[in-house]
């Protein structure tokens, strides 16, 4: 019975003697854990597969790179960069959000939406400020995103999740209360 090889082994393998089961190996040990990452920060199946796939290709390309120590750890860091990087196309993407908002604030007045989109801006403007582990953290909470599910998608503890949301917002009181004349 042969036994198991590990990350390191297999790498090794792969880099040096060019085998392709070896790297197949890496990726059926690791997609599992890394698609549900991407699921997580993605909140959507399709693009969560793209995103695996999209980090085992930077994985394949890199893997030159790895200087060895925490192989599901440094390929969870390229996951959370593919991640981000869809995320914020789809953001890009998705800025025609004018006519959304449009339809949404009907009942309000002109001066009322006016404001309403003048302090959205400079809250965007406060958040891209922070750090971004801290705007990250923020963002994902914005969006709904648990402790967890906010600590898996960023690969932080949770503990660490709580703490840049904390100083993020704090950060960012900070700042707004100076543009927009906020007492706290």
């Amino acid at each position: 019975m042969q036994r198991e090889l590990s990350d390191e082994e297999l790498i090794r393998g792969f880099l040096r003697e060019g085998q392709q089961a070896a790297f197949r190996t890496l990726f059926e040990r690791h997609r599992r854990r890394v698609y549900a990452g991407c699921r997580v920060f993605l909140q959507n199946a399709t693009a969560a597969e793209d995103a695996t796939q999209e980090t085992f290709l930077r994985a394949f390309q890199n893997l030159g790179r790895f200087v060895g120590g925490n192989f599901p750890g440094w390929l969870m860091r390229i996951a959370k960069n593919v991640c981000i990087d869809q995320w914020r196309r789809q953001k890009h993407q998705g800025d025609a959000g004018e006519e959304e908002f449009a339809k949404v604030h009907q009942g309000e007045s002109l001066e009322d939406s006016i404001v309403f989109r003048l302090v959205t801006r400079k809250i965007e403007q406060a958040m891209t400020q922070l750090p971004d582990e801290q705007r990250r953290c923020l963002e994902l909470k914005i969006a709904g995103y648990s402790y967890e599910e906010t600590a898996v998608a960023t690969g932080f503890s949770v503990q660490a999740v709580k703490s840049h949301l904390q100083n993020g917002r704090r950060m960012l009181w900070l700042r707004l209360s100076k543009v927009l004349d906020l007492e706290g």
